[in-house]
């Protein structure tokens, strides 16, 4: 079981950055992939982002390549996702999940069982 806490959400401008933060806990942290999802009102959840339980891998979704960067601390059993020239599409809650990592299956297809609550970042025009 891992159980995860985002933070760092907000309100921010178009063009500005945020950085999200997602705290897990277990002992066992390097064997996930996490991923970071969002969804908007009214719509799906989408992928936006995951890296390897190593770090040494990521995937991104187009919408957001060259954009945001994730990045993982595993000594502090924490995911980051720094977000910058965000635009008004990119508003939505934005959450954190975890999948026990398999390098024989890609990044974005992982089973992710494990999910935050959310946290909400909207960017205004």
């Amino acid at each position: 079981q891992v159980q995860l806490v985002e933070s760092g959400g907000g309100l921010v401008q178009a063009g500005g950055s945020l950085r999200l933060s997602c705290a897990a806990s277990g002992r066992t942290f390097s064997s996930y992939a996490m991923a970071w999802f969002r969804q908007a009102q009214g719509k799906e959840r989408e992928f936006v982002t995951a890296i390897r339980g190593s770090g040494t891998i990521t995937y991104y979704a187009d919408s957001v390549k060259g954009r945001f960067t994730i990045s993982r601390d595993n000594a502090k059993n924490t995911v980051y996702l720094q977000m910058n020239t965000l635009k008004p599409e990119d508003t939505a809650v934005y959450y954190c999940a975890a999948a026990t990592d398999r390098y024989s299956e890609r990044l974005r297809l992982l089973a992710y069982n494990f999910w935050g609550q959310g946290t909400q970042v909207t960017v205004s025009s």
